[in-house]
């Protein structure tokens, strides 16, 4: 794979089990990355990823909550406990929930995109931080939306949290570059999923994107072929 090798680098990846996160975990064992996978349920990432369980390769983390820092925090610590370093975090933990104008959605809608796109995300990323400096190396990877770009009727609390971690993405961008630390983000379209193919069954499936696809392009950001990008917002829309 040349440039695109990930070759030992130890690489965490939240909401393993996902379709985007099982997408990503493969493809970055395929590229010989050590990989931490990193789920809510105590026992859905060993059953997705049994063939690695017992590797020395690899990290099996599930009961991790990415909204609590302290639980945050010990994924890190038995990361460096185990590996001594972090390469790279792929940050494809995420929710969607929308349809409602403003004025009649629920505020726990809010709350909750807030807490699973934006505190996650900012977690993780304050717990690799630390490590990365003191490496002086690292890649952060972040995932938003193409609905981060602009707001939609029905959808303000998904579009704003988002946007959120579009700036989030940037700012570290700015702040981390003297380290060597590349901070970028995705921006997928619709992702041509089971999920979504039963919440619109007359969609065009043609035009949405695969999580392989998507994948590519994370990984593309964890290798040394993107050393020269940082703070860069990548749209992955597929043909949509």
């Amino acid at each position: 794979m040349g440039s695109f090798s990930l070759k030992d680098k130890i690489t965490v990846i939240t909401s393993a089990v996902g379709n985007l996160g099982m997408a990503t975990a493969r493809l970055f064992q395929h590229a010989g990355a050590k990989t931490v996978l990193v789920d809510r349920s105590p026992d859905r990432v060993r059953e997705a990823f049994n063939d690695i369980a017992d590797s020395p390769d690899h990290l099996l983390a599930g009961g991790v909550d990415l909204s609590d820092a302290t639980s945050v925090g010990k994924l890190i610590e038995q990361t460096l406990g185990k590996f001594g370093r972090v390469d790279a975090i792929v940050n494809t933990v995420g929710g969607y929930r929308g349809g409602k104008p403003v004025h009649e959605a629920d505020l726990a809608d809010w709350d909750f995109l807030f807490n699973v796109n934006v505190r996650t995300t900012l977690l993780c990323c304050r717990a690799v931080i630390p490590q990365m400096v003191k490496q002086q190396s690292g890649k952060i990877i972040t995932v938003a939306s193409r609905d981060g770009l602009s707001g939609s009727a029905g959808y303000a609390a998904y579009s704003a949290s988002k946007s959120a971690v579009l700036r989030l993405t940037e700012s570290l961008a700015a702040e981390l570059k003297v380290s060597n630390i590349n901070v970028n983000c995705i921006m997928p379209g619709t992702i041509d999923t089971p999920q979504n193919r039963a919440a619109v069954p007359n969609g065009d499936f043609s035009r949405w994107v695969e999580p392989a696809a998507i994948a590519e392009v994370i990984l593309f950001l964890a290798s040394d072929a993107s050393r020269a990008v940082n703070g860069a917002a990548l749209p992955v829309f597929g043909n949509g």
